[in-house]
């Protein structure tokens, strides 16, 4: 049977969707091959040792309020010490400390900063902890929206136009980075470099509104791009790393369908809220869906990845434009991620068991 560490949680804003993430997993997960040691990052950085059936208990309903949440249980759970082990111990309550065994691998299904940017992929590297996904460099980069064009366009990869601002640069020279931002035709996207599932992202249609967009992106980020608007249908499709080397395979396409919000904000993505439509397959003819996994394949390859990713697009009259790459995608079972796969021919649980395989598999 392979051990498999389940961490979850974490410190970012995305620490629910993580969570519901991890409640999708354990419902999966075939548990004739896999035992799960459910590992649960509180938002203040603590890592716990939870309870499996309150674990796979986390779903998402359409409360904002009763998101769920790992709680601290007062554990605390210790990785491997050095690469010479992959013993995980747990310290209980009263100060009690136990083994909990050797882990075959880490699953870290954390979404944001703290997570999903590279800084527990290096954790576990540090120790010789075997992890599902991408590595370091590749979650670093897909993280950070600023970087992930940057190396597109240096792949010959179409993306939206942009400026990155921080706090430090505006402060200084406001004039000049308000020219620059008013460069860019409208309307335009405000959002934090560092972030994900559209929190502290703001539509804006005029200039007047560009202060309080700054301001709430800056709230989750000191770096903060203003991206021009694409008017395209919204488009993404599933990347998983080949097996021994081969190419990436890429799932067919899903379309984000926006018909009463200004966009695909976090309610509509995770909380039910109305004006939005998922359809997958998406309706594309066979060479615009050769063309969209083309390009997919090629952003993958170009941030160095591995394990998975998803890989967002706008389909205009002149192409496909990348928006963003996705390194740890939501994975709950009605996302977009395991929806593309499904309907190319792998349903969730055998996508768990492709991740966990190609994360064994997988050189640091």
């Amino acid at each position: 049977m392979i051990r498999v560490a389940l961490l979850f949680g974490g410190r970012s804003s995305e620490h629910s969707i993580s969570c519901a993430t991890a409640g999708g997993v354990l419902g999966a997960i075939d548990r004739s091959r896999y035992e799960v040691i459910p590992v649960g990052i509180t938002r203040d950085g603590a890592w716990t040792l939870q309870e499996q059936d309150a674990v796979a208990r986390f779903a998402l309903g359409h409360d904002a309020a009763a998101l769920p949440e790992v709680v601290d249980n007062g554990t605390r759970v210790h990785p491997p010490e050095s690469a010479a082990t992959r013993r995980f111990t747990v310290t209980a309550q009263d100060g009690t400390v136990t083994s909990l065994g050797e882990i075959d691998i880490a699953f870290p299904i954390l979404h944001g900063p703290f997570g999903e940017d590279g800084t527990v992929q290096g954790a576990l590297e540090l120790v010789g902890m075997p992890y599902v996904g991408n590595g370091v460099l590749a979650s670093a980069l897909g993280m950070d929206k600023h970087f992930t064009k940057t190396v597109l366009e240096g792949a010959g990869v179409a993306v939206a136009p942009w400026v990155t601002v921080s706090r430090a640069e505006l402060a200084s020279n406001r004039e000049l980075w308000m020219r620059r931002m008013r460069g860019l035709d409208l309307p335009v996207f405000v959002k934090p470099a560092r972030a994900g599932s559209s929190v502290g992202v703001t539509k804006v249609t005029s200039w007047d509104q560009l202060d309080a967009a700054l301001d709430a992106a800056f709230l989750e980020d000191r770096r903060v791009l203003v991206e021009a608007a694409i008017a395209g249908r919204e488009l993404e499709c599933a990347v998983l790393q080949g097996r021994d080397g081969a190419p990436p395979r890429v799932s067919v396409a899903g379309e984000i369908v926006v018909t009463g919000r200004e966009f695909y904000d976090f309610d509509a993505k995770y909380l039910g809220a109305p004006g939005v439509e998922l359809v997958c397959p998406a309706d594309l003819k066979e060479q615009e869906l050769a063309e969209l996994q083309r390009i997919a394949a090629r952003s993958f390859e170009a941030i160095g990845g591995a394990g998975l990713a998803r890989v967002d697009f706008f389909f205009t009259p002149s192409g496909f434009v990348v928006n963003e790459i996705n390194t740890m995608p939501g994975f709950t079972p009605i996302s977009m991620f395991p929806a593309c796969w499904l309907a190319s021919g792998l349903s969730y649980p055998e996508l768990i068991d492709e991740l966990i395989t190609l994360g064994l598999a997988t050189e640091r």
